[in-house]
This record gives structure tokens, C-alpha cells and sequence, in this order.
């Protein structure tokens, strides 16, 4: 058992560097590539990921597939997650990348979890325990410092990377409480599937990415190819593996390496320097989401 337990947890540690490792590539893809914006690599991400899990989902999973079709309510709430949910947090993601580095977005989509803790305060109309008021305070202190590097009279970063960054936490907010009641009849992997084709097609055909003029050469093509390839298919697969063998708790607080691995890719591979203040907020943010997590178990 504590081995299955240990083997749990290194899945979802390399599901967590993985999810890291692609954020990097996609900034590394803004860095040098100016024609593809945030805009046209998602839509490019998010459909071609679509249509890979699809395929996967066909061959091992097509009796919870063909299940899902012929339930209109569940398509529905399927579809909302993959607009709301998937979507939004991947493009909104993405943007504050382009905005301002892979670590710094990650980070500041991790506020997600802090987000529904209020939202389920609120809705229960009960105070937050003590547990969550120690994660909210860590959250919003870690993104005052992330934002300001203490200074009220100036951001450390650029509006549109803060805004971008919330929203993509907002749009994690839906991703996670979206699709808690068809994951367990249809499973991970054909609702991803179903909802990220769903979101793709519906941005497919409003950024119309055959319109742009992209310039990239190969190094530019790999490094997409592993954002979609790496950062979702692989990344899903492991964590859910992690899950199986470790628990869901378990496993997401070893995911909470995610944030760590996009900074320490993004410093290493593109030269990012972070500052003490970026780097306290940013143990500040995961701190909060462990704390959560740990709390959510007893």
C-alpha cells in the first residue's frame, strides 16, 4: 500500500512538472515567435488536445462515451465546462503568459482553489475556518507581492498580466465545479476530451487561425507540439494516475509543484530572474493551496 501510495505521488509530482514544463513552452513560443499570440495558440492547442483525447476516449473508453451522447443534460453541463471551465482558464492562461512569464501565471491560476473556498463560504453563508482565513490571507498577500513587489505606487507587472492571471483562476474555478457531477459517470479523460473539442471548435471558428500569417520554424513547432502533447495529454494521464494510486488529496498537493516547475523552467530555459518578493508571494500562493487541500481531507 505505501508503495502504491509513493508511486501515486511521483505521478502526480510529473503530471505537476509536466503542466509546468508546457506553460514554459508556450511562452517560449511568445518570446520568439511574435505572430503567434495567445489567440491563435490556444486555438491551435486546445483542438488539436481536443481531438487526441476523442480519439483516446473512442478506443478505451466508448461505452462511457456513447453514454454521454445520449444524455442532453449532461452534454449540456459537458459543454459549458469545456467553454467556461476549459477554455476560458487555457486562453485566459496563455495571455498572461504572453504578458509576463510562465511562473507568474501559473502562480496566479492557482489562486483558483482560494477562489471557490469563498465562493463556497458565501453560498453556505458561514465564515471562513480558521484553516481558510490562513489560506486567504496567504493568497492575497502573496498576490499583493507578486503585483507590487510592496510597493503601492506601481505594478511589478503589467495590468493586463494581473487581470489575465485572475481570470485564468476564475475560469479554473469553473473547470473545477463544472463537470463534479458527470466525471464520475463518464470519466476524466472523455469529458476532457468532449469539452476541450467542444471549446476548440467554438474558438476554432472565431479566431479563424488559418487567417494569421504565423512565421515558426521547427524549434517553434516542437515546442507546441510539447504543449499540447506533454502539457495535456501526457500531464492528464499521469496525474489521473496519480490519483488512482495516492487519492485525490495526495495527489493535488504533490501537483502543487505545477507552479514551482513553470519558474524554474522559465529561469533555466528563458532567462527569467525573479525576485525575492515574486518568490515569497509565490510560496505564499501554493501554501495556501496545500493548506486547502490538507484542510479539505479532515
Amino acid at each position: 500500500m505505501k508503495n502504491k501510495t509513493l508511486l501515486g505521488i511521483i505521478y502526480a509530482i510529473a503530471g505537476g512538472i509536466f503542466w509546468g514544463f508546457s506553460g514554459t513552452c508556450g511562452e517560449f513560443v511568445f518570446k520568439n515567435y511574435p505572430s503567434a499570440n495567445s489567440t491563435w495558440l490556444c486555438s491551435v492547442r486546445i483542438l488539436i488536445a481536443g481531438f487526441i483525447l476523442l480519439a483516446i476516449s473512442f478506443f478505451k473508453y466508448r461505452t462511457q462515451l456513447f453514454a454521454l451522447f445520449k444524455n442532453k443534460k449532461d452534454l449540456l453541463q459537458m459543454a459549458l465546462f469545456g467553454i467556461l471551465g476549459l477554455l476560458v482558464s487555457q486562453y485566459c492562461y496563455l495571455t498572461a503568459i504572453s504578458y509576463s512569464n510562465a511562473g507568474t501565471a501559473t502562480v496566479l491560476q492557482y489562486l483558483g482553489p482560494v477562489m471557490i473556498m469563498v465562493i463556497t463560504c458565501f453560498a453556505g453563508r458561514r465564515l471562513p475556518k480558521p484553516a481558510e482565513l490562513i489560506a486567504l490571507i496567504l493568497a492575497v498577500v502573496g498576490t499583493f507581492l507578486i503585483a507590487t513587489h510592496g510597493d503601492l505606487s506601481s505594478l511589478s507587472i503589467t495590468p493586463k498580466a494581473l487581470v489575465y492571471g485572475l481570470m485564468s483562476a476564475l475560469g479554473l474555478v469553473f473547470y473545477t465545479m463544472l463537470p463534479t457531477k458527470i466525471i464520475p459517470k463518464y470519466g476524466t479523460i472523455p469529458i476532457l476530451g468532449c469539452g476541450m473539442t467542444v471549446g476548440g471548435i467554438l474558438l476554432f471558428f472565431i479566431v479563424r487561425p488559418w487567417s494569421y500569417r504565423v512565421s515558426i520554424d521547427f524549434a517553434g513547432v516542437s515546442a507546441i507540439a510539447a504543449l499540447i502533447i506533454v502539457g495535456t495529454v501526457l500531464a492528464y494521464t499521469v496525474y489521473l494516475m496519480g490519483v488512482a494510486n495516492a487519492g485525490t488529496v495526495k495527489a493535488s498537493v504533490a501537483c502543487s509543484v505545477e507552479p514551482v516547475a513553470a519558474a524554474v523552467f522559465s529561469a533555466l530555459w528563458l532567462g527569467n530572474n525573479f525576485s525575492k518578493e515574486d518568490i515569497i508571494g509565490f510560496a505564499a500562493i501554493i501554501s495556501a493551496v496545500v493548506i486547502l487541500s490538507l484542510a479539505k481531507k479532515k
